[in-house]
C-alpha cells in the first residue's frame, strides 16, 4: 500500500506540474503551510460497537495546491501527534500496568476542492498514513520493570473539510477524517480512527 501510494502521489505531481493551465491562478493556489490540533479517537473496527479510547492531537502540515477555474487539486504531507491512549491495572499480576499508546502519524495525500465563494472553498481529500504504537507493561514497586514495544501501522485515510480564507495569505479550515489500520504482520488489527481537525494556516 506504501508504495502505491507514493507512486500514485507521485504521477499526480508530475501531471500537475505537465499542465500549465494549472498554474498559479487563483485565491487557492500555491504553497502552504498549516498548524492543525483537534479531537481523536481510536477504535476496534470490528463490530463498530466499540467507543475506543479518545485524546487530544496536534501537528502540522505542508502542502501545494493548483487552481483551475473553481477546482483546486493539492498534494499535502502531515506529521502528528496524539495523547490518546488506554491503561489497564492488574491485567496479569498484582500491582502490574499495561498501556497503549497513540504515537506519531505521518500522512501523504492529495485533496480536490470546489471554490463556492470568493473565500470559501469546500474540499475531499485522501492518502496513506502510517501511525506508530507504543505499548508499555511494568510490574513491580515505582515500575521496577519496563517493557516498551512500538510497532508502525501502514492505512489509507479518507476525509473532507471547508477552507476559510482571513486574508490573501491567511486562512482557517475545519475537517473530519477517517483513518483505518489493517494487516501488522499477518495479523488483522482492523483499528478505525476518527479525527474532528481545525487548522490555521498561511499561503505563499
Amino acid at each position: 500500500m506504501r508504495k502505491l501510494a507514493m507512486a500514485t502521489a507521485a504521477a499526480a505531481f508530475g501531471a500537475m506540474l505537465a499542465a500549465p493551465a494549472m498554474a498559479q491562478d487563483g485565491p487557492f493556489a500555491g504553497g502552504r503551510v498549516e498548524a492543525l490540533a483537534g479531537y481523536d479517537n481510536v477504535q476496534d473496527g470490528g463490530d463498530g460497537s466499540s467507543e475506543g479510547t479518545s485524546g487530544f492531537t496536534y501537528g502540522g502540515l505542508v502542502g501545494y495546491d493548483f487552481q483551475r477555474g473553481n477546482t483546486v487539486f493539492g498534494l499535502e504531507g502531515e506529521l502528528t501527534d496524539a495523547t490518546t491512549s488506554t491503561r489497564t491495572y492488574n491485567a496479569l499480576a498484582a500491582g502490574d500496568r499495561f498501556s497503549v499508546e497513540a504515537g506519531r502519524d505521518i500522512y501523504l495525500g492529495g485533496r480536490i476542492g470546489a471554490v463556492i465563494s470568493p473565500q470559501a472553498m469546500v474540499y475531499a481529500k485522501g492518502g496513506y498514513t502510517n501511525a506508530r504504537v507504543e505499548s508499555r507493561y511494568t510490574t513491580g514497586a515505582a515500575g521496577a520493570t519496563e517493557t516498551i514495544d512500538k510497532v508502525n501501522l501502514d492505512g489509507f485515510r479518507v476525509g473532507a473539510g471547508l477552507e476559510y480564507k482571513l486574508s490573501p495569505t491567511s486562512f482557517i479550515k475545519g475537517e473530519y477524517r477517517y483513518s483505518h489500520y489493517g494487516n501488522v504482520d499477518n495479523v488483522d488489527i482492523d483499528l478505525d480512527r476518527h479525527q474532528l481537525m481545525a487548522g490555521i494556516g498561511i499561503r505563499f
